[in-house]
């Protein structure tokens, strides 16, 4: 009966062992995951991903029309500024008494000192 006792401890040491052994080639630790979790995660990805890249996309637009937004003000605030400066100009050229120099120095034209009219009747 104690032999018996001992072949049965044996074999059970022995299947313990050869478990034991089997257990150790086994990674300790196993990630199982759902292809259908895996496959919704990349969806989940790639929509945040293209969201992100469109808000980028949106803002550089924004960004560069904003910059020619303010290069043209600043072409037109020039575009005023040489209006007044032409507008200036232009009145200094109708003044009188440019006019009357001009006629008198380079012209040789001189103010009348009397004038005459006629009246016929």
């Amino acid at each position: 009966m104690l032999a018996r006792q001992e072949e049965a401890q044996a074999e059970q040491w022995e299947a313990v062992r050869s478990q034991l052994e089997e257990d150790a080639k086994k990674p300790l630790y196993r990630t199982v995951l759902d292809r259908g979790t895996r496959s919704r995660c990349r969806i989940l990805f790639l929509t945040v991903a293209s969201l992100a890249m469109l808000v980028t996309v949106g803002s550089g637009i924004s960004a560069s029309r904003g910059y020619a937004l303010i290069e043209v003000q600043q072409k037109a605030d020039q575009l005023e500024q040489e209006n007044e400066r032409l507008k200036i100009d232009i009145a200094r050229l109708k003044s009188p008494e440019r006019i009357k120099s001009i006629a008198s120095d380079q012209l040789d034209m001189a103010v009348p000192q009397s004038t005459y009219f006629s009246h016929e009747k």
